[in-house]
């Protein structure tokens, strides 16, 4: 189900909208695997005590499956030419919008196994008043993050500030900052941090 456009602001258009990577329904489809190796089983060895334990994981596995399936569906993150929205929820709705010039600092995570399935989580630092927004099962997630920083600069020119950050300028050393103090808060690695600090120095 794409995000409504009516929910959308004039002249306001759509650059990312996804629902969250196939692997979030990793857990659930597992159960439902085991539920059938089960039943299998249940038949090879004739056993009827294998086979009431089958119809319990497999029903526990369809419903667990139907509801991941229905939150999926509700599940948006969205970029535009304006914001980044988040939006989930079947009956009751609840949801993220951070405006693009509000965004400080973008990051994406992946182990080795979520860069070959092709997902990963998307950190989001913001000058709002939670600050820090984690976002989980997103695909491509440094497609997405180029995809926002493109979106930003696109944004301030638009406005009429110019690129968000030029080589050498006064921001580099506060983005620095904000960096080394997600550094120490644990939300990024050594490794990221050097990867960020040369992106900046480098421009």
């Amino acid at each position: 189900m794409p995000y409504p456009r009516e929910l959308l602001n004039d002249d306001e258009e759509i650059a990312v909208d996804l629902h969250p990577h196939w692997w979030y329904f990793a857990w659930p489809v597992t159960l439902l695997v085991s539920g059938v190796v089960v039943a299998i089983l249940s038949l090879l060895w004739d056993s009827d005590a294998l086979r009431t334990a089958a119809i319990i994981v497999l029903l526990v596995a369809a419903v667990w499956l139907g509801v991941r399936y229905l939150k999926w569906l509700t599940t948006n993150f969205v970029v535009t030419t304006d914001r980044v929205i988040y939006r989930s929820g079947v009956i009751g709705k609840s949801g993220i919008e951070i405006p693009l010039e509000r965004v400080n600092t973008v990051f994406f995570n992946q182990g080795i196994f979520e860069r070959v399935v092709g997902t990963g989580d998307l950190i989001i630092e913001s000058a709002g008043v939670n600050g820090e927004q984690h976002f989980t099962d997103i695909y491509d997630p440094d497609r997405v993050q180029n995809t926002i920083h493109k979106q930003m600069d696109i944004n301030d020119e638009r406005r009429g500030g110019g690129p968000r950050t030029a080589p050498g300028s006064p921001d580099v050393a506060g983005q620095l900052e904000k960096f080394e103090g997600m550094l120490e808060r644990g939300t990024i690695t050594q490794d990221e941090f050097e990867a960020q600090k040369r992106r900046l120095l480098d421009g």
